[in-house]
């Protein structure tokens, strides 16, 4: 009998797979698991909210309009109506600027790919979506970290990156950001547009929850000033703009899109015909019915209920949390982030509030190249009245207990 050595898979992982790193969400999630866990940290949305009549209706309208079509396989770009759909939304632009991707990080991931190359540089939000960073570390760029306040992204600090840094690619959330919760002013967005084409950079902008307003003021996206900035052609604007129905609709479905110039729309149907082919096509048809009725009413239900839960988390908070403990206030979206005080690790604070039943995200993962460790995110989307209350004021004694 022949016998051999155990093969070593971590030998035998390509360069690129050595890259990738769990998800400290994805982990963290495994806590919502436990019924007594009160968990703010996964970016979910509020499941009592999804709108399941409606989706089983359009589910039964689908099959009865296209019978065996709604489960062929389907064109790479997507189903047509629904990309007409999304492109009729901005003037100026066709159906040919629109991709369907399943989810908006499939999304990420295939813009990673088309994109970068090792070793170029990317700009991102000091700090950014986390998934984001997963999505791109494996196509190697080299991240330069953009500092931000209240108002987002500090443009005249990416100037000055501008003069040393010969930057591809800017990664941004400009509505109710994630992981803080923050939004870019109309004036940062325009210096940031004109900037950004001046040197040639390509923007990515990412809005997952741009829809999810509960105050303040609508403004344009940064593809929209863009299509103004290079006078209303689609193919010469350098900011490609991504979203989904993931955060308005249900996110099962995993419907998203991006949008942009043809280029690199065309390089996307190829890359993502190597991916997974296409998006499910029955899953695209169910958006689609859902989009005249369902999802203008579906957006002010979500709107009201994480609006009334923002309000609520922020004064558990004025009420439970210690002096020095900072937080943003968002507009919208599902999140807020909390800074403590210098000399408090978050990540080491996560046990402690687990054992009082509560659970967040610590913020260093969010920093592409560290920091943050006296940082955390809270996500109240899912997260009921009784929930704030007994969670907020765990958290709020834990810190108070690590601040002492």
């Amino acid at each position: 009998m022949t016998t051999t050595s155990p093969l070593d898979w971590h030998a035998a992982f390509s360069g690129r797979a050595q890259l990738m790193k769990a998800s400290t969400i994805r982990e963290l999630l495994k806590l919502t698991q436990q019924p007594d866990i009160i968990s703010f940290a996964g970016g979910l949305p509020a499941p009592e909210l999804f709108p399941l009549d409606a989706v089983k209706q359009a589910s039964a309208t689908v099959i009865e309009k296209y019978g065996a079509a709604s489960v062929q396989y389907g064109t790479t770009e997507g189903h047509l109506p629904l990309r007409e759909w999304i492109a009729a939304q901005t003037p100026g632009i066709t159906p040919a600027h629109v991709q369907i991707t399943t989810g908006s990080q499939q999304g990420l991931d295939l813009l990673g790919k088309v994109l970068i190359t090792p070793g170029d540089v990317m700009a991102v939000e000091e700090p950014t979506y986390m998934g984001a960073l997963q999505a791109f570390q494996p196509y190697e760029p080299r991240y330069v970290g953009l500092p931000m306040d209240e108002e987002g992204i500090i443009v005249d600090a990416l100037r000055d990156i501008l003069q040393t840094e010969r930057v591809k690619v800017l990664y941004t959330i400009p509505n109710f950001q994630n992981p803080t919760g923050r939004t870019m002013s109309l004036a940062r967005r325009q210096a940031l547009v004109e900037l950004t084409a001046q040197h040639g950079v390509i923007v990515l902008e990412d809005d997952p929850y741009g829809k999810l307003r509960f105050s303040g003021e609508l403004l344009p996206s940064l593809y929209e000033l863009g299509l103004q900035y290079h006078g209303g052609d689609a193919d010469a604007n350098h900011v490609v703009y991504s979203s989904s129905f993931s955060k308005t609709l249900v996110p099962g479905l995993r419907d998203a899109w991006v949008q942009g110039a043809r280029p690199i729309i065309n390089k996307l149907v190829q890359a993502k015909q190597g991916a997974d082919l296409h998006t499910p096509i029955f899953n695209q048809m169910i958006v689609t019915e859902l989009l005249a009725d369902v999802l203008p009413r579906q957006i002010e239900i979500v709107k009201a209920a994480y609006g009334a839960r923002a309000q609520d988390m922020m004064a558990r908070m004025r009420e439970h949390f210690p002096a020095g403990a900072e937080y943003t206030t968002p507009d919208g979206g599902m999140f807020l982030w909390v800074t403590l005080p210098d000399g408090v690790n978050t990540t080491d604070l996560l046990p402690l509030a687990v054992e009082r039943k509560v659970a967040y995200v610590p913020g260093t993962p969010f920093y592409a190249n560290g920091g943050g460790e006296n940082t955390l995110r809270l996500s109240y989307s899912n997260a009921r009245t009784e929930q704030i209350e007994r969670g907020i004021a765990a958290l709020g004694a834990t810190i108070r207990d690590a601040l002492q």
